[in-house]
């Protein structure tokens, strides 16, 4: 049995997916010689820190209770740079100006030869050439399939399973909730600012939904596919956006009637990386619905290989991340 001594940097509704789906596959992970010790969970109001190994369920109970899991005022930047661990799992929310304490927190991991996996998508869509740098200076390992395509493997998926194939393109749809609203938007002949409000009272989008019907979501994940993939060197700001505001209910039935449908697409190509909507047939493997998230890739020896799932959700993200500690540390 193999112990890894973890933190959890961050426990919003990803860090407490992360420690439920711990606490639900520990079964799994014994039979795969695994012992995940978590030994420090922080907030954006302290720490918790145990080095014998923090008791989860407890840690998500007083979450719930108080709002916070904090029984100390420590950093998670001061919890990496002075408690002996291997591995740091970055879920702090994602800051696309800067990078946020999420940059600070992989740097400083790197730093100290400690692995990282993250779903925090901000640092890897600006820096992200710096964090591989620091990370192979390091020898530390550094996944992050869960910045992508949340349950719905791509990055993995290309790396792993498509090995040896030269990748031509991606193209899909990398954010559920503008595919939540221009599903419901052609179903109801509704406008977006109703469906919009539908979404947000169901918890799908944020009160301030602008990062995602803006498309910049969209364009931070598309940069880490781009430079993860194709070996670019892009970062937010060279990705040309349009998001899914203007889009109006006539011009959906338009596209309807003419067996399309609209679907807001990023893609990556060549020097070309872009995020707009676009007119997808409607037997595209492409034109899914809901809150579904999928991605068609483009190779020479495999052809096109689509894969669909849930881009979004505690869990499903959880899931991501929960795989790419499996993969770093099985073998």
């Amino acid at each position: 049995m193999k112990t890894i001594r973890a933190s959890i940097s961050g426990f919003g509704a990803v860090g407490q997916g992360v420690a439920e789906v711990l606490l639900k596959k520990q079964d799994y992970l014994k039979n795969v010689g695994l012992d995940i010790k978590v030994i420090a969970i922080s907030d954006s109001k302290g720490s918790e820190i145990n080095t014998d190994g923090i008791d989860l369920s407890s840690a998500l109970a007083r979450k719930l209770e108080k709002g916070t899991v904090a029984l100390e005022d420590k950093s998670s930047l001061e919890i990496i740079e002075s408690v002996d661990h291997d591995l740091v799992i970055e879920t702090t929310s994602t800051d696309i100006n800067t990078g946020g304490i999420g940059l600070k927190n992989m740097l400083s991991a790197f730093n100290s030869g400690k692995d990282v996996v993250t779903s925090n998508k901000g640092p890897l869509a600006l820096k992200y050439n710096e964090l591989m740098e620091a990370s192979r200076n390091s020898g530390s390992n550094f996944r992050f399939e869960a910045t992508v395509g949340g349950a719905m493997p791509i990055i993995n998926l290309i790396k792993d399973v498509l090995a040896g194939n030269d990748v031509i393109s991606v193209e899909g749809i990398l954010n559920g909730t503008c595919n939540y609203i221009l599903t419901r938007m052609m179903e109801e002949n509704a406008p977006y600012e109703q469906m919009l409000a539908e979404s947000q009272e169901l918890g799908i989008a944020e009160t301030d939904p602008s990062y995602d019907v803006d498309g910049i979501d969209s364009a931070c994940k598309l940069v880490i596919l781009a430079n993860s993939v194709f070996g670019m060197c892009f970062s937010y700001k060279d990705v040309d956006v349009t998001g899914i505001t203007k889009i109006t209910p006539e011009s959906l039935l338009l596209a309807q009637n003419n067996g399309y449908v609209i679907k807001l697409i990023g893609e990556v190509k060549d020097d070309l990386i872009r995020v707009a909507p676009r007119l997808v047939p409607e037997d595209s493997p492409l034109a899914v619905g809901g809150t579904l998230n999928v991605a068609s890739i483009q190779t020479d020896l495999s052809g096109t290989v689509t894969v669909t799932g849930r881009g979004a959700g505690s869990i499903e993200t959880a899931s991501a991340v929960l795989s790419d500690i499996v993969s770093i540390y099985r073998d």
